[in-house]
């Protein structure tokens, strides 16, 4: 498996003048290229791919001022943003209804401000230095202390932000088969006060409610300082150093908890010996949310993509498998009387009734006359939809009051 590690560039760390030039230069040449290819598209109604622009631009100014392996990874990307426009736009035409709006071309990088991203190939990298712990790039003075093994080096990207840089070192990491029980099973309903909750069919495990306050803390601030900052911007400016610090504060901040939620749930699902995780995610969840303005705001902030990322790729590391699956009407059906789980429908949607209601927040009623909290219930029934043999040998051992926790203050 592919892993990253990631390294901070701020404005006073002694490389960042260097790495600007670089990401500025990249800026050019995918400018420079990507002029070439629209010109002859638009007018010459003609595709050049990345052999053809390659050829054409190698002995080019914004080319030449990259080494020849970088150069190529840029013109590499931008064939790539054209190929995915080609096939995005063919996907519209055949059925329009499934986008937001129409795929446009691949556009140019703003002149003074943009910057591109850089990859640097393992034959980039200076394999010597690798040895002894450092990742030195192909013809800059770039030089970072690494704990990536020689052999196991994959690439480096270096990635603009929004005041500062990340250097991502991508290399591959040997995956540790642990050979839990596959049908010992954990289900995880995500959410926002609740960021997850976690239950299994496996007798006697106690559900898991991973606090999501602190999130909606850090985003609620951020919303009401951005609010303040964007309000004293002046004429046609659109941000300052003051956001762009506040938003790489919050950035920093958020990826951090999630790291640590799902450590925290992983290592849970370790000590239960846990071999399946199924995880409840919706299409468009986020475009197509209805929770009121406030619950919007605090649900669409919250990256939980990132975090289903995170979950899987932790998830997959020690062997347990990962299954991400829809959740329509989980949050509905009774769990402890068995309701059947349909698709979501629109046209019968008002047609679906079930056992049990929830009668108020983080409360579920179920047909049985039992109170089970709410994302439990859900998380439950994501469970049995996935894999409705879950539960074939009945409900007797399984736990519904759950233990909430919050990763900031579990023990290292």
């Amino acid at each position: 498996m592919q892993l990253v590690e990631r390294h901070v560039i701020k404005s006073n760390h002694p490389h960042y003048q260097e790495i600007d030039q670089l990401c500025f230069a990249a800026k050019n040449l995918y400018n420079f290229a990507n002029y070439h290819i629209r010109q002859a598209f638009l007018n010459e109604k003609k595709y050049l791919n990345y052999n053809t622009i390659d050829k054409q631009l190698d002995s080019s100014e914004p080319y030449r001022a990259l080494p020849a392996k970088v150069s190529q990874q840029v013109l590499l990307s931008l064939h790539r943003a054209w190929l995915s426009f080609f096939a995005t736009n063919n996907a519209y035409l055949e059925n329009s209804q499934a986008f937001l709006g129409r795929p446009k071309l691949p556009k140019y990088k703003q002149k003074e401000k943009g910057r591109y991203f850089l990859v640097y190939t393992a034959q980039a990298v200076s394999k010597t230095l690798l040895k002894k712990g450092f990742i030195s790039l192909s013809k800059t003075g770039v030089k970072i202390p690494t704990f990536v093994e020689s052999g196991t080096l994959c690439q480096v990207r270096i990635v603009p932000k929004l005041n500062y840089y990340v250097i991502e070192v991508i290399y591959e990491k040997q995956e540790t088969l642990l050979n839990f029980e596959p049908n010992l099973i954990a289900a995880i309903d995500i959410g926002v006060d609740n960021l997850a909750a976690v239950t299994s069919n496996k007798v006697g495990f106690v559900p898991l409610l991973v606090n999501g306050r602190p999130l909606k803390s850090i985003n609620q601030y951020y919303n009401q300082r951005s609010s303040k900052l964007k309000s004293q911007l002046k004429g046609s400016q659109h941000t300052s150093k003051r956001i762009q610090q506040l938003s790489k504060k919050r950035s920093f901040q958020v990826d951090d908890y999630l790291h640590k939620a799902s450590r925290l749930i992983i290592n849970h699902l370790i000590a239960n010996q846990i071999g399946t995780l199924v995880i409840g995610q919706n299409p468009f969840w986020k475009q197509q949310v209805l929770m009121g303005k406030r619950n919007n705001q605090n649900f669409v902030f919250i990256p939980h993509a990132r975090f289903v990322e995170l979950l899987s790729y932790k998830a997959r590391l020690v062997g347990i498998k990962t299954i991400i699956h829809e959740e329509s009407y989980t949050s509905l059906a009774d769990f402890l009387k068995f309701d059947p789980i349909p698709v979501y429908v629109q046209a019968h949607c008002k047609l679906v009734t079930f056992s049990g209601k929830r009668i108020q927040r983080g409360v579920y009623r179920s047909g049985t006359g039992v109170l089970i909290h709410a994302d439990v219930n859900a998380s439950f029934n994501i469970l049995r939809k996935v894999i409705p043999t879950a539960f074939s040998q009945g409900i007797e051992g399984v736990v519904v009051r759950p233990v909430s926790v919050t990763p900031d203050k579990q023990a290292a």
